[in-house]
C-alpha cells in the first residue's frame, strides 16, 4: 500500500479538462443503459491525448470512478492494448510493424536504422524527448509493409533510406 500511495504523490491528479468532459460524456450516451463500461477504450484515448501522448495511473482511476467500474478493470485494458502508453513518451513515438508481412519486408532493418539514427533501443526515448521507439504488433496495413505508425500518422513502403530521411525531418520541425 505504501508503494501505491508514492506513485499517487508524483503523478499529477486527473481530470478530463471541459472539451473532453464533454466528449466522454458525449461517448457514453452512445451505449445503452448499463453498457457505459463499454466506453472505457474511448476514454482512456481521450486521457493519453490530454496527458500529451501517455496515460497515468491516476487517469485510470478517474476513468474507472467515471464510469463506475472497478480501478482493474480499466488497468487490464490499459495494459492489454499496445495503443495506449502507461509510462511518458517523447514527442513523436515511433512504432515499428514486427508482424510477419512487415518482418518478411523488411521492418527488421527499419527497426535497426531507428535505432541506429536515434541511438536508442526500443522501448526507450531519446535524451531530447524527441523520438521514443516502440515495437507493435500488426498495424493493419500489411499490403504496404513495411510500415511505422508515427504518433498517428502511417508511413509505408518504406526502405531504411526512408526511414532516415522522416527521422530527419521531424527532427527539424
Amino acid at each position: 500500500m505504501i508503494e501505491n500511495r508514492a506513485l499517487r504523490k508524483e503523478q499529477p491528479d486527473f481530470k478530463f479538462n471541459s472539451q473532453n468532459l464533454k466528449k466522454a460524456e458525449d461517448t457514453i450516451k452512445i451505449y445503452p443503459e448499463g453498457k457505459q463500461a463499454s466506453a472505457v477504450m474511448s476514454l482512456l484515448y481521450l486521457a493519453q491525448d490530454q496527458c500529451g501522448g501517455w496515460i497515468p495511473k491516476s487517469a485510470m482511476e478517474y476513468i474507472a470512478d467515471f464510469l463506475k467500474i472497478p480501478h482493474i478493470q480499466v488497468y487490464e485494458v490499459a495494459n492489454f492494448y499496445t495503443m495506449y502508453n502507461l509510462s511518458p513518451v517523447g514527442k513523436y513515438l515511433i512504432q515499428v510493424c514486427r508482424t510477419t508481412p512487415c518482418w518478411l519486408c523488411g521492418s527488421e532493418e527499419i527497426l535497426n536504422t531507428c535505432k541506429r539514427v536515434l541511438k536508442i533501443d526500443v522501448g526507450e526515448t531519446t535524451e531530447d524527448n524527441l523520438f521514443t521507439l516502440k515495437e507493435v504488433e500488426c498495424l493493419g496495413a500489411c499490403t504496404a509493409a513495411p510500415v511505422v505508425q508515427i504518433n498517428n500518422d502511417y508511413y509505408e513502403n518504406l526502405t531504411p533510406d526512408r526511414m532516415k530521411e522522416i527521422i530527419e525531418e521531424l527532427s527539424n520541425n
